[in-house]
């Protein structure tokens, strides 16, 4: 049984240098990401984390023990299908990793999607001070859709229109629920620490396609 911990927030952001686009989100836009050039994902290290793009990846280090960081595109998107692949390189598997949609990155309110290198799944909120709150189960939920280990890649994707949000784990689904408390926002990146530090993960391909209506 995967351990639960009370989750420490000890995040430092990423804020990323751009303006955010256009307030009603860029619905009718795709948006692709494959990180081959620097872009706009904002980037940096410190004690603790380390995040950069690097050979056709955003290499995001997550060095300290019990340790979260998210790094954000300053983009703003609505209704559409958003996905992304995670690799984790290094480091022990008991840990999370995914991504952010709906975000509002400078004040620290989004949705979180993410998967653990052990197999398991969390779906939730979070909004700045206050806890994280799961959307789907309790907390953690074991899912055969995780592939383990390390190098293994996994394709996250969540379909959202409106409040109705149908998550994905390489294709499979995983959850689905309908909450309203983000209706637009920024997209990210996530990694953490649940335990010891050292965990390293390789994202790339991060996509948002507009809903055919």
């Amino acid at each position: 049984m995967r351990r639960i911990r009370p989750f420490r927030w000890m995040v430092v952001i990423f804020v990323a240098m751009v303006a955010i686009v256009a307030c009603n989100g860029q619905d009718s836009q795709p948006y692709s990401e494959t990180f081959d050039n620097p872009g706009s994902w904002s980037s940096g290290d410190d004690t603790y984390t380390e995040g950069k793009i690097v050979d056709g990846v955003y290499d995001l280090l997550i060095k300290g023990d019990d340790v979260s960081r998210w790094a954000s595109a300053g983009e703003d998107f609505k209704d559409g299908l958003y996905q992304v692949e995670a690799t984790q390189v290094e480091g022990p598997l008991d840990n999370g990793l995914g991504m952010l949609i709906r975000a509002e990155t400078d004040i620290g309110d989004f949705y979180l999607f993410k998967i653990s290198g052990d197999g398991y799944v969390w779906i939730g909120r979070y909004r700045s001070e206050s806890e994280e709150q799961p959307i789907i189960g309790d907390h953690w939920f074991e899912s055969t859709a995780v592939k383990q280990g390390l190098n293994q890649t996994n394709k996250l994707s969540v379909q959202a229109e409106s409040g109705n949000m149908v998550f994905y784990v390489n294709d499979q689904e995983v959850g689905r629920v309908t909450d309203n408390n983000f209706e637009q926002g920024d997209i990210g990146l996530f990694a953490q620490t649940l335990g010891l530090g050292g965990v390293r993960v390789h994202f790339d391909n991060f996509t948002v396609t507009p809903l055919i209506k």
